[in-house]
């Protein structure tokens, strides 16, 4: 088992950036692929995508990041990735509908982004249980849900 005190850098580094290339060439690099909600944890214990185990125990300083280098030697690299994130999708009919919407999503503080006149809401739970809180607005026709109703982060 690797024990992580401290993070060695960023996996887009230039000074790792060579290392890290020889390593994943090796087939040397392990990926710790953990949920958004686990980034704000400084202990936790977790296994990579080869099955070596890992036991994070940062200090309250030190936050996890996505494409953090966890373990660094000549035979092996551990590289944190962040789960990607999937969003719902929705498009207020008017404006009033934009308000209204708005304002029930920052009620249920639901973590949101903006693209263009369409409310993505981050999707930290079932997609039918988002569904459920915005029947009326979809039923009444305020909202409705944009396909792709689930995109990836980064889209």
């Amino acid at each position: 088992m690797h024990l992580v005190t401290s993070l060695l850098g960023n996996a887009d580094d230039p000074e790792l950036h060579d290392v890290l290339h020889r390593l994943e060439h090796a087939g040397r690099v392990e990926w710790l692929v953990l949920p958004r909600a686990d980034m704000a944890r400084r202990r936790l214990r977790a296994v990579t995508d080869q099955g070596s185990e890992i036991a994070v125990a940062l200090p309250r300083d030190v936050s996890l990041f996505d494409k953090a280098v966890l373990v660094l030697s000549d035979n092996q690299a551990v590289v944190l990735r962040v789960e990607a994130e999937n969003w719902l999708c929705l498009k207020p009919h008017d404006q009033a509908a934009a308000l209204a919407l708005g304002y029930h999503a920052g009620n249920l503080h639901w973590r949101v982004r903006f693209d263009g006149a369409v409310l993505q809401v981050a999707l930290e739970a079932p997609v039918e249980s988002y569904v459920q809180r915005l029947h009326t607005f979809i039923e009444d026709g305020r909202v409705s849900i944009e396909p792709p109703a689930v995109a990836a982060q980064g889209e």
